[in-house]
């Protein structure tokens, strides 16, 4: 029994340390896009893979040595509250333009402010500790969990109602955007379309940890689920930056016409 648990607890660790290292590429990727095109959507992403890069270190190191308090507190702040929202903040930023992007982000950085100060410092109704992943319901009451609940369920119908949209709105030669602010031009609308429809496919497959953990335990299942979603998305990313051109800006009359 004792050589299984440690084969367990090593197979989840290195799973951590994957989706670790991806995300922190990912994260890369996105800031030094940002600082070459300085693209608002970009930077909010790359916000965000950071929050999940550190969430997935939380989670890497808890698997490794075990969980404390304060691991467990960042790995809820960062894997459960924050990075979600910050991420569809790209989304929205991509298909409402910088006004209505600008006022969710300052909505957001407040929320954000409020949503730390709530996690870092809740009381908790149990010690943390062990290897197992502890439950929010079992540590938390109820102010961080409803941050959590709000802030992932919401954010991932908006990433990904936002993606599918995107991609129907390419394949019928629309560009893919609500409001005249925000400008994009499609070079390759097959390739935009399929990376839509991926980064929709990592977020549902990031929530269903509920679902896997049935058949491969809490653990294991949150770990594969962490690893395969933002290999997904990341792989997203990539197909989806290439279909769009490089050049930022539509004409307004098709926009008008759409």
């Amino acid at each position: 029994m004792s050589t299984h648990y440690r084969v367990a607890v090593t197979t989840n660790a290195a799973l951590a340390a994957a989706a670790t290292l991806v995300a922190l590429a990912f994260a890369l990727s996105t800031l030094d896009r940002w600082l070459r095109r300085s693209r608002l959507h970009e930077l909010a992403w790359t916000v965000s893979l950071a929050m999940f890069a550190v969430g997935a270190l939380s989670l890497w190191w808890a698997e490794s040595h075990g969980w404390g308090t304060a691991t467990f507190r960042l790995f809820f702040l960062t894997g459960a509250v924050l990075n979600v929202p910050w991420l569809a903040l790209g989304t929205v930023y991509l298909l409402g333009g910088p006004a209505w992007g600008n006022r969710v982000r300052t909505w957001l950085i407040a929320l954000s402010g409020v949503a730390t100060g709530v996690v870092l410092t809740a009381p908790t109704r149990a010690a943390v500790s062990g290897r197992d992943l502890p439950q929010g319901s079992e540590i938390f009451g109820v102010a961080p969990r409803v941050f959590a609940a709000v802030g992932s369920g919401v954010s991932a119908l908006v990433i990904i109602v936002g993606a599918l949209w995107s991609a129907w709105r390419v394949m019928r030669g629309r560009p893919p955007v609500i409001a005249t602010g925000a400008r994009r031009t499609v070079s390759q609308p097959k390739r935009l379309a399929l990376g839509n429809v991926l980064i929709a496919v990592g977020t549902v497959v990031l929530s269903a940890s509920g679902t896997v953990a049935g058949r491969l335990g809490k653990d294991r299942a949150f770990a594969v689920t962490l690893l395969v979603g933002v290999c997904i998305l990341f792989a997203g990313f990539l197909v989806a930056s290439g279909g769009a051109s490089r050049r930022v800006a539509l004409a307004e009359s098709h926009e008008r016409a759409a």
